[in-house]
């Protein structure tokens, strides 16, 4: 979506030549003076003065009064010196502009009736001369303006009026022909339609008086359809995070429509501004449209030069002089996906985020990228609501964690990608919570070229056919306008880019093409427009020559279908990226398409492997382990061990033993692939595998770290295969007391693949014996016994040592995570569940998570610069003030003191009933809000040991051991391990390439995850498609004042419920001491039942329906009806 616009005018500049007003007063002052102007008798007046002379000059033959007739007539635009045909309410811009390649020396055309002067300078309140530059105007003729005048002065707007603005048709609409629809709407009515009963606090008053003659300014400078576009009418573009509805409720076309209609003749007019189209919630992609913010920020040309967009980055000297001296910021640019204006950084206090405000600001870094920021004039600060958002969250924008791997805001990977990985199961918790969800703004915008208006609920209601809305007013924060008179607690920092450190963001994107809607200039032979799904990503002109051959000439053959397309460059004098098609991919909402696009969006490689690395693997076939290798390592190969994974997992890299000895005590071991043994240090597939860093596990499928003959063949432990591992075995008490520990280089043989189904039920029927077909096949050396004992032994042992992590302060966060079963032919999802996570589960998760804490501490002791380690930082304290608050509020008493006692408090609060789960479940969700990443280091760079902790684990050494197969960390950690047991040479990476590796190993992770997400996503959103309706309870997790969302308990997703899109009579926001109600009136099913209410606050129960909103991709969670019996 297009963002909304406003243009500061030259009010104090030009009212002085004119006489048209006096010098402009400060900003802070515009609303108060704009409401008194309002109610101003006067003013009335002359609006209808305006109003009625208008409707003469459209209509002749108008009945009115002889001598308002005369006085009407006299009455002339071009008054006080005015010349209408050169005014503009907008700035202009230069006509040249820099175009993808080959359309450098194109010179735009230039329609004949575009306003003759080159530049309209205005001056800002501030007072500084500024020029605004590639915007579009959004012309809709003089009754629609001055409707807009009175809109924004308190006038009244009706409904279908507004519902008429909001269906202009794009690609150069007449304006004439909306003026006959709003003439033909409200001609009888003889007065201004209803309008909501919220006023635009951004409107400036001092443009009032040049707004109302530029009317007819605009109504007698026609400009033709390629310079004055009309609004197109755009669906609302899916974002990769579905499953929290990002948009109003109604049926928007899923399909990305560009608007060219608003931008892409950015270089065939003189006049442009780029309104967002009414109506339509934010969150489009960005074109280099300013926000309030961004105005502030713009460069101010000189004449004679050209203007830029945005600000040259800054020198990497002055950059780092600038980071030394403390005047300048870095950090990771996390851009909301909702409203893609609104962008964080992390602050380096670990206090509330760093806003950047707006596409300029933002200065062309995309989400994820390492940038350097100045911060802002105070009086530019962002102020924040005292007692928390009632629209929007805080924790949704201020967490340190990158937005793409925060929260669940969608459903969580299949149970694959997490089973298997048990020995990070607690960390992948606090790696991959989620903000993605972010909560957005509930207001639609209604806006001309120069205002931002705000409906109020009331219109929204009525115009899905709601008869009554009560809402309460809110204190919308301090009453204060300027920022420098806030105490800080009320402020939020807000700073713009100078400079991208390292461009993180893979530059790629999926989206839709389309042809330019001015069909007569140069540009539309030359290029087409790329519409990113991801709104964060600029809108990007593509050769035509990238595209397909007939596309030209059959673009609708193509509306549906999804390309990948890569930036190739972005100018400071250019709202619109360059860039090139990579591919067609298919038809959008298809599995493979649409996993295609957001493997490529998020930069994983699922390329082949190149010749040269499987060059690099064992070449003749089958492999067999050599007798001198035998003879350097423990043969453990007559021992009982096993592989307890997920049913289908094919890369089998831990297996486990259990023998009890003669003295009661019991020799456990953990056995892991030997990977480093086939991948060595420096050759072509060490540089691969450290490139791809990760195996990524989609819903369907893995894209491998290694290939697929170490993945799963030479490394894999398969049963009855002899396999060279690293192991870790220790001499346990029964009750899990460590008494002597061993690390080596062994070789085992494993003697079955056991599921954790196959576990579970060895530990839930301990005096079952299971005949030869309730299993897999076993080796001949070891019958089912001894294996099922060897079962249970680990199961009490790793009892103990769960009860005593938790004792020693570990926190443990479960949150629902979504499973599918998929049809074998079509790969369609057949059905979903709640993954369930089991005592199988902790069985090996406890073991994995020894055997990495131990690996830990021996690589530490031996390699003090050169370890790689985990740590997991503590959770960030505004978010954890805010989240303590709020459990104050609702009356929980919760202990946040530290990792531990935040555990007993959540597992102590509650009972087992059905209420009281489901309450837990939402606090879990809210509870890892405020948890930050855990990362990679390496121990050499990071010089204080205290910040080497993992605070979820609450232990001083952490690292990644157990899973070499698809992490390229553990490989790193096994070379380490290997040398400090005089089995090979030293690491040869220094510590600095250790920690390039480790943050690399970090992106990619976190890279990783956000794929695994939206593969759940896409897949369920095609399992609601395929067998929805879907029913399910569901618990309120927030309350706005015209929604609320919720966590469907039967599926693990949180939605969006929005009040608009419910058959109600009204309903009513009001806060209960601090915290928030929304009072619900359901319509009656029959005239003569009443109306049922319904209230609405957090832990509230209630029944909800998934449905398709019959696009790709798309569903709605909405409200069960309250019966009138209940």
């Amino acid at each position: 979506m297009d963002q909304l616009e406003y243009v500061t005018s030259n009010t104090a500049a030009q009212g002085a030549k004119e006489g048209l007003s006096k010098p402009a007063a400060p900003q802070k002052n515009a609303y108060t003076r704009l409401v008194q102007k309002h109610h101003s008798s006067r003013f009335r007046s002359y609006l209808n003065h305006i109003s009625q002379k208008m409707q003469l000059e459209d209509d002749p033959s108008l009945d009115l009064d002889p001598p308002l007739r005369r006085g009407l007539e006299r009455d002339n635009p071009a008054r006080n010196g005015l010349n209408v045909h050169s005014y503009s309410p907008v700035r202009t811009s230069h006509l040249e502009q820099t175009m993808p390649g080959g359309f450098e020396n194109e010179k735009p055309q230039i329609a004949q009736n575009t306003c003759p002067h080159k530049k309209n300078a205005f001056v800002s309140l501030e007072g500084d001369l500024e020029v605004e530059d590639e915007f579009y105007v959004h012309q809709r003729g003089a009754a629609s303006d001055l409707l807009n005048i009175s809109d924004a002065l308190g006038g009244r707007v009706s409904n279908s009026l507004r519902h008429c603005a909001a269906l202009q048709k794009s690609s150069g609409s007449d304006e004439k022909d909306e003026e006959d629809m709003w003439r033909k709407k409200h001609k009888k009515r003889g007065r201004h339609p209803a309008s909501t009963d919220t006023a635009a606090g951004h409107l400036l008053t001092e443009q009032l008086s040049e707004d109302v003659l530029a009317i007819n300014a605009r109504k007698n400078s026609q400009l033709s359809p390629g310079q004055v576009q009309g609004a197109e009418k755009r669906g609302y573009a899916r974002t990769r995070n579905n499953s929290e509805s990002a948009r109003t409720p109604q049926n928007f076309d899923r399909k990305r429509q560009l608007s060219e209609s608003q931008t892409e003749t950015m270089n065939n007019s003189d006049s442009r501004i780029n309104p967002r189209q009414l109506g339509t919630p934010r969150g489009g992609s960005c074109a280099a449209v300013p926000t309030s913010g961004d105005r502030k920020n713009l460069n101010k040309p000189t004449r004679g030069r050209k203007k830029s967009v945005f600000e040259a980055y800054m020198s990497k000297e002055d950059v780092s002089a600038g980071l030394k001296r403390g005047e300048l910021l870095q950090g990771p640019l996390r851009i909301n996906p909702k409203k893609y204006h609104e962008a964080f950084i992390p602050s380096p206090d670990g206090t509330r985020d760093i806003f950047i405000d707006g596409v300029v600001a933002r200065n062309r870094a995309l989400n994820g990228d390492i940038v350097v920021v100045k911060l802002l004039p105070k009086e530019q600060w962002k102020v924040i609501k005292p007692d928390g958002c009632d629209k929007e969250t805080e924790a949704t924008h201020e967490s340190n964690v990158p937005e793409d791997t925060l929260g669940t805001c969608i459903p969580q990977e299949a149970a694959k990608g997490d089973a298997r990985s048990l020995d990070v199961i607690i960390e992948a918790q606090f790696d991959d919570n989620d903000a993605e969800h972010g909560q957005d703004h509930l207001q639609n915008i209604l806006t001309d070229d120069i205002k931002k208006l705000l409906l109020d609920t009331g219109e929204k209601a009525k115009a899905i056919g709601i008869s009554a809305v009560h809402r309460t007013k809110q204190d919308d924060g301090p009453k204060v306008n300027d920022p420098r008179l806030l105490p800080d607690k009320c402020l939020q920092r807000t700073a713009k880019v100078v400079y991208i450190l390292e461009k993180k963001h893979s530059r790629a994107a999926t989206g839709f093409i389309k042809l330019l809607a001015d069909k007569n200039s140069e540009l539309f032979k030359r290029c087409a427009m790329f519409s990113p799904v991801d709104h964060r990503v600029p809108r990007i002109y593509v050769s035509l020559a990238d595209c397909p051959p007939d596309f030209v000439t059959r673009p609708e053959d193509y509306s549906n279908v999804l390309f990948i397309c890569r930036i190739v460059d972005w100018k400071e004098d250019s709202n619109f990226a360059t860039g090139q098609l990579a591919k067609s991919l298919g038809q959008a909402g298809e599995i493979e398409p649409e996993t295609e696009g957001i493997l490529t969006e998020y930069g994983v490689d699922f390329s082949d492997f190149p010749s040269e690395a499987l060059e690099c693997l064992p070449q003749n076939l089958p492999w067999v382990i050599s007798s001198g290798e035998l003879a350097k390592r423990r043969d453990l190969r007559k021992e009982c061990i096993f592989t307890i994974d997920p049913s289908t997992a094919k890369d089998l890299d831990d297996a486990l033993s259990c023998k009890q000895l003669p003295d009661g005590n019991f020799e456990v071991g953990v056995h892991i692939a030997d990977v480093s043994y086939f991948v060595l240090e420096e050759t072509a597939l060490d540089k691969v595998a450290s490139e791809r860093a990760t195996s990524v596990y989609l819903v369907q499928k893995v894209v491998p770290m290694l290939p697929k003959l170490l993945c799963e063949e030479l490394c894999s432990l398969n049963p009855m295969q002899d396999r060279l591992t690293f192991s870790v075995m220790w001499k346990l008490t029964p009750e899990g007391k460590i008494l002597d520990e061993w690390f080596g280089r062994t070789v085992i043989c494993s003697c079955v693949k056991l599921s954790y189904d196959h576990a579970q039920s060895m530990i839930e029927s301990p005096r079952k014996v299971f005949s030869p077909e309730e299993l897999p096949p076993v080796s001949t050396q070891h019958s089912i016994a001894e294996i099922q004992q060897a079962v249970l032994n680990l199961h009490r042992i790793a009892q103990h040592l769960r009860k005593q992590r938790f004792i020693d302060g570990a926190l443990r966060l479960d949150q629902l995570k979504l499973s599918f079963t998929l049809d074998q032919e079509s790969g369609m999802p057949q059905g979903c569940y709640i993954y369930q996570y089991r005592d199988s589960n902790k069985l090996v998760e406890e073991f994995m998570l020894l055997a990495n804490m131990a690996v830990a501490h021996q690589i530490y002791r031996s390699f003090p610069n050169q370890a790689l380690l985990r740590r997991h930082p503590p959770p960030q304290s505004k978010l954890l003030k805010d989240l303590m608050e709020f459990c104050n509020q609702v009356g929980l008493n919760i202990d946040f003191s530290s990792a531990g006692t935040l555990h007993k408090s959540l597992n102590e609060t509650f009972g087992a009933d059905k209420y009281s789960e489901a309450r837990k479940e939402v606090l879990t969700n809210m509870f890892s809000r405020p948890m930050q990443m855990a990362l990679y280091f390496c121990t050499g760079v990071l010089e204080d040991e205290t910040l080497f902790r993992h605070y979820a684990l609450n232990v001083p050494f952490y690292t990644h051991f157990t899973s070499p197969i698809r992490r390229y960390a553990d490989i790193i950690v096994h070379r380490l391990l290997s040398a400090s047991l005089g089995c090979s040479s030293p690491i040869k990476m220094e510590k600095e390439a250790i920690q390039r590796q480790a943050d690399h190993s970090n992106d990619r992770k976190m890279a990783s995850k956000r794929v695994q997400e939206l593969s759940a996503d896409l897949f369920f959103s095609i399992f609601v498609r395929e067998c929805g309706p879907l029913e399910s309870e569901a618990m309120v997790m927030g309350v706005l004042n015209e929604a609320f969302d919720v966590l469907v308990l039967k599926f693990g997703v949180q939605k969006r419920i929005y009040c608009n899109a419910l058959p109600l009579l009204g309903f009513h926001f009001r806060k209960v001491g601090r915290k928030p109600e929304l009072t619900l009136l359901w319509e009656p099913e029959k005239p003569e039942q009443e109306s049922v209410p319904q209230v609405i606050t957090i832990f509230t129960l209630v029944e909800v329906v998934l449905r398709s909103d019959g696009v790709p991709l798309k569903y709605s969670a909405l409200l069960k009806r309250r019966s009138s019996e209940k």
